[in-house]
């Protein structure tokens, strides 16, 4: 079960929020840390998350077509938006 941490980046759906997960890897050849995110659609029953909030989210079965995560704890609040 993978788990990630992240930032919210959009709360415009229904029941659904978008989350920017940022990760540093180093270079294959030259072993600088590169900055890499991916976005992730995550189910949030209530939509109860602001823009900015630092989410923990888990992985689970697929909800929908783009939703395989939920969130498993909210962390500090962000923008209010």
């Amino acid at each position: 079960m993978k788990t990630f941490t992240g930032i919210v980046k959009s709360t415009k759906m229904k029941d659904t929020i978008v989350v920017e997960v940022t990760r540093r890897t180093p270079h294959p050849l030259y072993k600088k840390l590169l900055k890499r995110s991916s976005k992730f659609k995550v189910s949030s029953p209530n939509n109860t998350m602001v823009v900015g909030q630092e989410v923990t989210i888990v992985e689970t079965r697929p909800i929908s077509k783009e939703v395989h995560f939920k969130i498993l704890e909210g962390g500090k609040k962000g923008l209010k938006k």
